[in-house]
């Protein structure tokens, strides 16, 4: 099933990326199971608990961070909780967008939900009604280390504070509540910590990320699979023998998705001996992506995990030890942070690989088709330009996939003196997928136009024959010089919305 097809989500067992995606990107309705709502009272009687008998517990009646030695009284508990998200609230910038801020609603929800945090299960539904009226908090997305600045200005709305998107409206939160039906709440103990503490920023903007990365990574496969044919490569090296014998798993799937795509085109097959080798771009296909999509897999392992795990700080065991309060650092990014980081050099890799692609289609020297694919060139310039495009967007992948991580700039007096940096490793790894969908786009526009230059009793295979289909109906043959941007954005949306993925699949089978 498709994350757009998932018109609800109940939370309380192990969700999944697609689930999680359905909720952010698509709307899905969220609800809580029951055992969600047990697990959410249970823990939220024991803090009570805890603290009616004098019990000291980090961040419920303490300060925070170097401050986590100031006791603070029962009376004080309440502002305490309210102090920290107004003083936390200071990442700047522009803001979140709409499907980042309810991808880290949702982790919160994640997070605190799994019956370790001492939150209220009413604290909880405002943020699930959050996300079922469509109320987007305004969360600036400059200037987080991993987690708490974005959380907070997200969680000020839930106190009447900062602002919100009511049907695309940035209102003053008490305005924005009320146009829901909502009014604000006066927090508990702990919650105003645990709203903000944790992985879920960095998880839900970095599990958006990786989703449009995997699906690029197909569609990379099969737009390989096109310019392959398309320039009359030699599908020898896909050969299954030849990937027996280097059994990366990744590897030999790509070969098979290739060897699918082209077998029953008789552009592939009159040609598969028309060179003994072709060029890298074209003959390591399978070794390249296999590579990149291990790394995307290996980065979806991680971020199941992490969309499934409690990473508040302190997180509160049913048992007299320690106070009842086990104060760690599950809030910290790395998990999330490497693995993205990780992705980012995969995905750049995939770009990469794709220029060099295109860059053989466009040149009449090497591709045997006029230059830039345009008749008349010198008055007309083609396909000349979008090249410089992808240089220009490649340059940018390679700068972000420098990883964040391996960055520490300490803080809080020293004593956060080793940071993550996670939240910087997901913000980029957004920018490297969008910019990877268009390099792949400019590479499936090349392919469009070189196919007006085959022998017409030449049919290419079925599965390019329904993409090729698809693209006519938006985007006209060109004769002469036109305007391509419109034309660029028709095909980065038919690969971000994975329509070319199902294009191929309704068309030969499942891609592995």
């Amino acid at each position: 099933m498709h994350a757009k097809d998932n018109k609800k989500v109940t939370l309380g067992d192990p969700i999944s990326l697609e689930e999680f995606v359905a909720v952010a990107r698509f709307g899905a309705l969220v609800e809580f199971s029951d055992v969600y709502r047990r697990r959410v009272e249970m823990s939220s009687q024991l803090v009570e608990k805890r603290i009616k008998e004098g019990k000291v517990m980090y961040g419920v009646n303490t300060g925070f961070g170097a401050l986590s030695t100031e006791l603070i009284s029962q009376e004080e508990t309440a502002q305490l909780q309210r102090n920290i998200l107004l003083s936390h609230a200071t990442s700047v910038g522009e803001p979140l967008t709409e499907e980042e801020v309810r991808a880290t609603i949702l982790m919160v929800l994640q997070n605190l939900g799994q019956g370790y945090s001492g939150v209220r299960i009413e604290t909880l539904e405002m943020y699930r009604q959050f996300l079922n009226n469509r109320l987007t908090p305004f969360a600036p997305r400059e200037g987080s280390v991993g987690y708490l600045c974005t959380e907070a200005h997200i969680a000020l709305v839930l106190i009447g504070e900062g602002m919100a998107y009511v049907n695309g409206e940035l209102l003053p939160a008490k305005e924005a509540l009320g146009r829901v039906g909502m009014e604000p709440l006066v927090l508990s103990a702990k919650e105003g910590l645990a709203l903000i503490s944790g992985t879920t920023s960095p998880t839900g903007i970095g599990a958006l990320a990786l989703f449009d990365m995997l699906k690029a990574a197909t569609v990379a496969d099969i737009i390989g699979a096109m310019t392959l044919e398309v320039l009359k490569g030699t599908t020898n090296a896909f050969d299954d023998r030849l990937m027996s014998v280097r059994p990366h798993e990744d590897q030999r799937n790509t070969a098979f998705n290739i060897r699918k795509m082209l077998s029953d085109s008789m552009i592939a097959k009159k040609f598969v001996d028309y060179r003994l080798q072709d060029a890298l771009s074209l003959r390591a296909l399978p070794q390249l992506h296999g590579a990149a999509k291990k790394t995307l897999q290996d980065a979806l392992k991680t971020i199941e995990i992490e969309i499934n795990s409690c990473c508040d700080n302190p997180i509160l065991w049913p048992d007299e030890e320690n106070g009842g309060a086990i104060s760690g650092c599950n809030c910290d990014s790395s998990y999330v942070g490497i693995e993205l980081d990780s992705a980012c050099i995969a995905a750049t890799a995939i770009a990469k690989m794709s220029e060099r692609r295109n860059n053989r289609l466009i040149n009449g020297q090497l591709s045997g088709y006029p230059s830039f694919l345009i008749h008349k060139a010198g008055l007309n310039s083609g396909l000349m330009i979008p090249q410089y495009t992808q240089a220009g967007l490649l340059n940018d992948m390679k700068i972000l996939s420098h990883p964040a991580t391996v960055d520490s700039i300490p803080t809080c007096a020293d004593q956060e003196d080793y940071v993550a940096m996670g939240y910087n490793a997901a913000k980029k790894a957004r920018e490297v997928a969008s910019k990877l969908e268009y390099v792949l786009a400019i590479e499936l526009l090349s392919i469009y136009c070189a196919h007006q230059f085959v022998e017409s009793d030449l049919l290419p295979g079925s599965a390019t024959r329904a993409v090729l289909t698809r693209i006519a109906h938006s985007v006209p043959k060109m004769e002469e010089d036109t305007y391509l941007y419109p034309h660029l954005q028709t095909l980065r949306e038919i690969i971000h919305s994975g329509e070319i993925i199902d294009l191929v699949e309704d068309t030969i089978g499942k891609l592995l």
